[in-house]
């Protein structure tokens, strides 16, 4: 198989570039299903797919996983905000153990729990217009009430934890 990332051409039957390390299938941040690289949407779930050539997780800017809509009423309201002082919401989400969960799977699995998990904390708050403020190594920081100002930040970032709570459950249970 061909890598998107370098060209080199690998054997089959392989998960990672052995030129540059690049995945050589595309995993579906909402479902998890292993795509083809060529793929843009996923194949089982019809959600777009990273493309090999974005940055990693880590180093993306916030418009890369922060839908379109959130995106447009944060810059809408930009020079509203700047310098303001405001009470907001904190939201901090985690796997508990996660080390020791970790120690159970291969790095590959690990990776692709951790995908799906990520893919959930961000649709739970996104779902209440918080934003992500900060991906930690196994969980997020999240914001209500800045930088989209809601009078009623503090509910919506409850119910965004409700929400998630239920969603991990039932994640954990298929897992």
């Amino acid at each position: 198989m061909k890598c998107a990332q370098c060209g080199f051409e690998n054997p089959g039957g392989i998960k990672f570039c052995g030129q540059c390390a690049t995945p050589l299938k595309a995993r579906c941040p909402a479902c998890g299903f292993e795509n083809p690289p060529s793929f843009k949407f996923c194949g089982q779930c019809a959600n777009p797919l990273p493309s090999s050539t974005d940055p990693s997780p880590s180093v993306r800017e916030p418009r890369a996983y922060t839908p379109k809509h959130l995106v447009e009423k944060i810059l809408v309201s930009r020079s509203a905000i700047e310098g303001e002082r405001k009470q907001v919401t904190v939201l901090f989400a985690d796997i508990e153990r996660s080390m020791e969960l970790a120690e159970q799977v291969d790095a590959e699995e690990w990776h692709g729990l951790l995908d799906r998990f990520f893919a959930i904390l961000a649709e739970g708050v996104h779902r209440f217009e918080g934003t992500i403020n900060q991906f930690t190594g196994d969980g997020i920081m999240a914001l209500f009430g800045a930088p989209i100002a809601h009078e009623d930040h503090a509910q919506r970032g409850c119910y965004a934890a409700l929400h998630l709570s239920e969603a991990l459950r039932r994640y954990g249970e298929e897992v």
